[in-house]
């Protein structure tokens, strides 16, 4: 399935082999989770979702029961008599919520831990092996569940008398929300204060400490909007046909893995629909694509050619036209876009399409996470700015019933909206330029203007993120350009929604416009010209920067909370200024990163202008 676990000391990503992920123990059946085939930890104890168990606890007893391969040594202290009788050291092969497998050769040791009356694990769970927020260390007691031989092998599976997350909340979450949320009230309190700083010397520069109580008021309502919002509750009895839409150009590695999460899906199975659309991929995401879709019909037969299928471009139209065919063969009366490089959790489905039990509800986002986060520092600081950005500023904005952008990795659509709207998606001009990409909020803006539009952040998937500087400055520069365009257009229609909310969007929108003038006034201009260390500025770029990684702490408890200050910092040195280049290139159609016709047709000029280059000196010489 392309799913790899590497050294978490690799620094260096020369492939993609070396992307480290959670590396999930594999069912027998590429599809466990689907309602009328799943043989599951949860199916076993006979219920389903419509016995006495509500959808939450089966949510939270499936991830309890997922099992993680991981090697990390373990020490085994086996107690007999009340007494210790010794200290054993095994490795693990395994490791879930709610138990252990470890590992041996010695029979001596074998034999001690079966004679044992209990035993006491100690282990710390290494970074990567699984989900952020488990990287402490455990002393937890645990019970033999049973044990075998298997090619001079001794294997000894456990289980924990206190499941892992019980232990967490017992030991380290209660001490880190007090810590986190007493450290975020105190850095609110004291980014009101220098605000105050701002009102209070308002009259001798309007300019800028407008600006400065404009950014601050910004920054804390999202926060606070943030910690105000609620997710729609599951009702078992809503399930409307929903079909997924999956564009795929040169994915070869990561479709497999895409295709089964949509399918291996907890809803039923006759209201639900994958489509692939490959938009003539070079590699071998067609072959690829083709292999799991026959070892998904072989092992259930129901995901037959009108529910499972994948189509093929005749010409590379680009993202959007890849979508559009989706939608004009689709069924389900809900249309959810899923990136051929995303992976959908079981329940994801089932959660997206709650809020559509509201009429006017026109588009919802679920959550995205980074799946390679344990990669190299880059991958870290994405992980912490997807989750701000999703569990923060989009569910502020979800508040409000304005999300402005439903993003590419989950998003859900009514189809009729999407059919209404789809020949002015596909021939949107800017400045007499295609529109290529931004197809995420350029849909959102269409369906945001007459509808409303929500995030879903139990719906949550996970996707590969650039885990290196060059793909990602140039992922970064095409965002800031659909940012800029989609923004503009969405300022047009923006004052007719919720007044609160289009007063923060026209906030949102100056705010990083501005912002590279700000900080070359700040730190260079002032400092030059009145001789003055822009002690205020550095620190108040600090405390927003504490806000986001104590944020993280607080909501995640993950030990990759410090890296939202890091890339705060790498955004005020690096990324912000990508914003001047995007304001003066923003019409321009070109994605960097694959080969859009737009990218081919650059490519041929800037080739032709090198060749009349060569040929124009070569007249000069003669």
């Amino acid at each position: 399935m392309g799913i790899f676990f590497r050294s978490r000391r690799a620094k260096k990503i020369k492939n993609v082999d070396e992307e480290i992920l959670l590396n999930e123990k594999k069912d027998r059946r590429l599809t466990p989770d689907v309602p009328s085939n799943r043989r599951t930890n949860i199916d076993r104890r006979g219920d389903d979702g419509e016995g006495d168990m509500s959808f939450e606890d089966l949510m939270h007893d499936r991830k309890a029961g997922i099992r993680y391969v991981a090697s990390f040594p373990v020490t085994v202290i086996p107690h007999k008599n009340g007494k210790k009788t010794g200290k054993i050291e095994l490795n693990s092969m395994d490791i879930s919520e709610t138990g252990i497998l470890l590992t041996t050769k010695d029979e001596e040791q074998v034999k001690a831990i079966l004679e044992a009356d209990h035993v006491r694990l100690k282990f710390e769970v290494p970074e990567g092996s699984m989900p952020e927020g488990h990287e402490i260390r455990f002393s937890l007691d645990a019970k033999i569940a049973r044990n075998a031989e298997i090619d001079g092998e001794y294997l000894i599976a456990f289980n924990f008398i206190e499941d892992l997350g019980q232990y967490l909340k017992k030991r380290k979450d209660r001490y880190v929300f007090v810590s986190s949320t007493i450290l975020l009230f105190f850095i609110s309190f004291v980014i009101i204060l220098m605000r105050s700083k701002s009102v209070i010397y308002f009259k001798f520069h309007r300019v800028l400490y407008l600006y400065s109580i404009m950014t601050a008021g910004f920054l804390l309502s999202r926060y606070l909007f943030g910690a105000f919002y609620k997710p729609v509750p599951i009702d078992p009895n809503y399930t409307p046909p929903v079909t997924l839409i999956i564009p795929c150009f040169n994915e070869e590695t990561w479709i497999q893995r895409t295709i089964v999460s949509c399918v291996n899906q907890n809803y039923p199975p006759e209201k639900l629909q994958v489509i692939i659309v490959d938009d003539c991929s070079t590699d071998r995401s067609v072959e690829k694509t083709d292999e799991i879709i026959e070892a998904i019909r072989k092992e259930n037969p129901y995901f037959d050619q009108n529910r499972l299928f994948r189509l093929v471009q005749r010409t590379n139209g680009g993202k959007r036209a890849a979508l559009a065919r989706g939608i004009d063969v689709a069924d389900g009366e809900l249309i959810i876009f899923v990136d051929s490089d995303s992976f959908l959790d079981p329940y994801a489905v089932r959660n997206l399409v709650q809020p559509f039990i509201d009429p006017k509800m026109g588009g919802v986002a679920g959550r995205t996470d980074v799946a390679n986060t344990y990669t190299n520092a880059l991958t870290k600081m994405q992980s912490v700015r997807y989750y701000i950005a999703f569990r923060i500023m989009k569910a502020a904005e979800g508040l409000f019933d304005a999300v402005t952008c439903l993003s590419g990795p989950l998003s859900c659509y009514r189809k009729d909206i999407l059919l209404e709207k789809k020949d002015e998606w596909l021939s949107q001009k800017f400045m007499g330029q295609k529109a290529t990409f931004g197809d995420d909020r350029s849909m959102t803006n269409m369906v945001l203007k007459e509808h409303r539009t929500f995030y879903q952040d139990t719906a949550y998937c996970s996707t590969i993120v650039p885990s290196n500087y060059r793909s990602f400055l140039t992922q970064q520069m095409r965002w800031k350009r659909s940012w800029i365009r989609e923004s503009l257009m969405a300022g047009a229609f923006m004052w007719k929604k919720e007044p609160f909310a289009a007063i923060v969007f026209y906030i949102g929108l100056l705010v990083p416009i501005l912002a590279p003038i700000v900080v070359i006034y700040n730190l260079v201009y002032v400092p030059i010209s009145e001789h003055i260390f822009p002690t205020t500025f550095l620190v108040g770029l600090l405390l927003m920067s504490l806000m986001m990684s104590t944020a993280q702490l607080l909501l995640r408890k993950s030990s990759t909370w410090f890296f939202g200050f890091l890339f705060c910092v790498y955004y005020e040195a690096v990324l912000l200024w990508q914003m001047p280049i995007a304001w003066v290139t923003f019409w321009k159609s070109t994605w960097g990163t694959r080969m859009t016709p737009s990218d081919v047709e650059e490519k041929e000029r800037k080739k032709n202008r090198r060749k009349r280059g060569k040929k124009k000196d070569t007249d000069e010489e003669a």
